[in-house]
């Protein structure tokens, strides 16, 4: 169950997918399978060879890509999603779902 997305960050990665820019969107998140996850992030670029070496070279597969309703991404959770956000110095998504890192 997703939760707690703003309306203008949703709008605004769809936008940046659709000109085939890698945009990542993190918001809260429940799922019983991820007992110690409470937050994800998606990374998604509407250029799905892009998305695919993109994630290769955070050594994502590309059978992990999800394509639903033409926004292909990879949901990014747990200490991935932290390692990604922060090589990829996505720095307000980790700030804003206080995602502790350490440096």
């Amino acid at each position: 169950m997703a939760f707690g997305i703003k309306r203008s960050d949703l709008n605004a990665w769809k936008s940046a997918v659709q000109q085939g820019k890698i945009a990542f969107l993190t918001h809260y998140w429940l799922d019983d399978r991820f007992p110690n996850a409470n937050t994800v992030t998606k990374a998604a670029c509407q250029d799905m060879k892009r998305l695919a070496e993109w994630g290769e070279r955070h050594g994502l597969k590309k059978e992990w890509i999800h394509d639903r309703e033409g926004f292909p991404h990879f949901d990014l959770i747990g200490e991935p999603q932290k390692r990604i956000l922060q090589k990829e110095r996505s720095l307000g998504n980790i700030q804003e779902y206080g995602l502790y890192i350490e440096v």
